[in-house]
Parts: C-alpha cells; structure tokens; sequence
C-alpha cells in the first residue's frame, strides 16, 4: 500500500468524477503519495494543524497511471525539515482511479491520534 493526503473537498469532487486528481497533477505532473512511514514526516512538514485531511491507501497493483519511485525535491528544503531524507517517494503520473483506493479514513483517526500541532 502506498497513501496520498487528500483535502475532503477533492475527495467528495473525484466521487462525482469517477478519479481522483490532485493540484499537484497540474503543477508537478505527479500526485504525492507516501509509504506508511514517511505518512507522519509529510504531516509535520506540510499539513500542521490541518483537520480537514483524509488518508487515501491506495494498492499500487491496481492503479491504472504509473507509479514512479523517486527521491523528494523541495524548492525550498527548509521547509521540508522532515522529508527531505525521507528516501524515495512513490508518485504518480495520471489520475487516481477509484477502484486503487482501499481505504479512505480520517488522517487524526488513522494516525491514532497523532497531534500534528
């Protein structure tokens, strides 16, 4: 399993789509995913205090983009404190298709009460 941090509202949009696409997609050409290690590592770098956040698992074998394994690049890596030697990360190069999500759950809920403050 691999795992993509999405925004509640993008995920309600890509039920009514039928596939899921990230920002991202458009400005990278890639969406971020993450192995269940670095989940944490991305929270406490990019998405802090947020509670409108769910964890998507999604079973790579069944994603229909490719999926790339490659090392994090940060404009600017003082940002990213904590991913920045997090290794490679898993991104994909197209849309989510539905049916590769496993679970979708809330991030708090699934980090089992992680305080990302």
């Amino acid at each position: 399993m691999i795992y993509h941090i999405a925004e509640r509202d993008d995920w309600a949009a890509a039920q009514q789509r039928g596939s899921y696409r990230a920002a991202s997609l458009a400005s990278d050409g890639f969406i971020h995913c993450s192995t269940w290690q670095q989940v944490r590592l991305v929270v406490k770098d990019f998405y802090r205090g947020r509670s409108d956040l769910l964890l998507l698992s999604i079973d790579e074998s069944r994603l229909h983009a490719p999926l790339i394994w490659e090392a994090a690049t940060h404009p600017d890596p003082a940002s990213a404190e904590f991913t920045v030697r997090a290794g490679a990360f898993p991104h994909i190069y197209g849309v989510i298709n539905l049916d590769a999500v496993r679970a979708v759950a809330s991030l708090r809920e699934e980090l089992d009460g992680f305080d990302s403050a």
